[in-house]
Formats: structure tokens, C-alpha cells, sequence
């Protein structure tokens, strides 16, 4: 994947809200250019481009008319199958890219009840099904029938 080559409307976002107070406050350190603006990291996930972060600075640009801006690979090794979790649900809600997080702009209030308290309860059925199954593994009975037969 050549990540220069993409621009805003080519890459998968992983939030499906965008919070109004933190987007104002991108916009009030926003230059009319890209000097200082930080790049969008964005991993190749079962084929597709997902931003794994700088939502909120992907919005303030598009609002800027600015498809294209600096996008960086993502070097973290993060949770991935919370981010396909969290790019199942994206793509639920309609949003592809972060120009339908455009629609999607909330008040800090709502976006605490809508995306924070959505992303814990999503990590805490991960984890706890993470727990339930190495349990599960831990517990299982021991195979006999390859051991060997002692008299």
C-alpha cells in the first residue's frame, strides 16, 4: 500500500462520531496549510485502508477542502480485532470515510455516551471473552489418547 498515494476519501475510519469541542479546537491551531499538521496514521486491515487515528484532524481539513494530507503507516502493534470490531460498526452506521463523519459531528456530552461509552463496553466483551476462552483452553482435559501406556 503506498500511502501517498491515498487521500481522505480512500481510507476507512475506525470512529463513527466526531466531537464538536474537540474539532473546534483542531480548527483553532489549523493553519490555511499543512505546516504542523501531524499525519494520520492508517494500517492495511484485511485489505483495507483504516485510519487508526486523527479523526477529528481528517474532519477539520476535509472542512477545509483538503482531500489530500499527510498520512503516515501505522507502526503501533494496537488491538486489532477491536479496530475490526470498531470498523464493522463504521461500516454499519454508513460511514466509509472520514468525509460521512461530516454528518456525524456531536456535542462532547453525546459523544462521551455514543463513542466513549460504545468503545468500553466493546473492549470489556472483548477482554472478558478473551478471559472465558483461556479459561476454557486451561480447563480442558488432558488428550490420553496419544500418551503412552504405562503398566
Amino acid at each position: 500500500m503506498n500511502i501517498q498515494s491515498l487521500t481522505l476519501l480512500d481510507v476507512q475510519p475506525s470512529q463513527f462520531y466526531i466531537s464538536e469541542d474537540k474539532l473546534h479546537g483542531v480548527e483553532a491551531w489549523l493553519k490555511d496549510d499543512l505546516q504542523g499538521f501531524e499525519p494520520i496514521p492508517v494500517k492495511l486491515l484485511d485489505g483495507i485502508p483504516v485510519m487508526t487515528d486523527g479523526h477529528t484532524r481528517a474532519v477539520a481539513a476535509l472542512r477545509r477542502g483538503w482531500i489530500r494530507v499527510p498520512m503516515t503507516a501505522e507502526t503501533d502493534d494496537l488491538d486489532w480485532e477491536m479496530y475490526r470490531l470498531c470498523v464493522d460498526a463504521c461500516r454499519k452506521q454508513s460511514v466509509f470515510t472520514p468525509k460521512d463523519l461530516m454528518a456525524r459531528i456531536i456535542s462532547a456530552a453525546d459523544y462521551r455516551r455514543l463513542w466513549d461509552e460504545w468503545c468500553d463496553e466493546m473492549q470489556e466483551k472483548v477482554i472478558h471473552g478473551r478471559s472465558i476462552a483461556k479459561n476454557a483452553e486451561t480447563q480442558r482435559a488432558p488428550d490420553y489418547k496419544n500418551a503412552a501406556i504405562k503398566p
